[in-house]
């Protein structure tokens, strides 16, 4: 039994890895999106084909994450979410629940808490590189609440119809029509990208996260000159890796330390057979 399991689960390993190498390209320049329209970027604009980019976007990044069995407790991506969002916007003109989708994944958090550490951090004026990190946080989540202000600015500013039309249009261009859309559903609860955990697939996803961490992270607020001291850049020479000093030997044994009642005794040393106090 063992043995025709092993030879089957590398064909869907290697299934995975095939099936990844063709998403590859798509996949790169969709997790660039995802992480523009979360702040990176602020949109001057953001039309009704870019919030349907965005949702496919979302679900290719979703794709990923099943081919390369990424472990996960949270659902960060919601692809099959992006789905149905899509079938029932384009189908049945539900513009309410994709609203609810965008303010949920792109309104900004609290500026006020934020604000205050930075004006701490100004104040004692003692870690620079910890000023200019907040700042640049702050500006990252003033970018995605204009972002989600661009994207409802868009969706108010048209008809019903008009929405509808280009709802449509984009959903065509990113192949994402509803018998489409049921095809797409169905494929992702196959085998393919079922949650089959294998050293391969996370050294592939690790290669690929260290590649597109590097672009995500190339902002100048994002280099190790601008780091505060948690993730500073290394300095040399390095210190031993698990260095520990150890203390000098004390012992804790009564009459000094563990003598809970108190007794008043001698503890004579004793030698043992070879003449050793112990």
């Amino acid at each position: 039994m063992a043995t025709a399991v092993i030879p089957r689960m590398q064909h869907i390993i290697q299934q995975k890895l095939e099936a990844f190498e063709r998403l590859r390209t798509e996949f790169e320049a969709s997790f660039q999106f995802v992480a523009d329209v979360h702040g990176q970027k602020r949109f001057s604009t953001f039309p009704v084909f870019d919030i349907v980019r965005y949702l496919h976007a979302l679900w290719i990044c979703e794709r990923k994450g099943s081919l390369l069995s990424v472990p996960r407790t949270v659902k960060a991506y919601e692809g099959e979410r992006c789905l149905k969002l899509l079938r029932s916007w384009q189908g049945d003109g539900n513009t309410a629940d994709v609203i609810a989708f965008l303010d949920r994944k792109l309104d900004m958090l609290p500026l006020s808490g934020i604000t205050q550490q930075l004006q701490d951090a100004r104040r004692t004026a003692r870690n620079e590189s910890l000023t200019n990190r907040l700042a640049h946080g702050r500006m990252i989540l003033l970018n995605r609440g204009m972002n989600l202000l661009q994207a409802l600015d868009a969706i108010f500013a048209l008809s019903e119809e008009e929405l509808l039309k280009e709802v449509r249009a984009a959903c065509e261009q990113y192949g994402h029509l509803p018998a489409q859309i049921t095809h797409q559903l169905e494929e992702m609860d196959s085998p393919l990208y079922a949650y089959v955990p294998h050293p391969v697939l996370a050294q592939q996803n690790m290669e690929i996260m260290n590649k597109l961490g590097v672009n995500v992270t190339a902002l100048p607020a994002d280099r190790p000159g601008m780091r505060t001291w948690r993730v500073a850049a290394a300095k040399e020479p390095l210190g031993p890796y698990a260095e520990q000093v150890i203390a000098g030997y004390l012992p804790l044994i009564a009459p000094f330390y563990n003598d809970i009642r108190a007794s008043r005794f001698v503890d004579r040393p004793e030698r043992s057979a070879s003449g050793m106090i112990v």
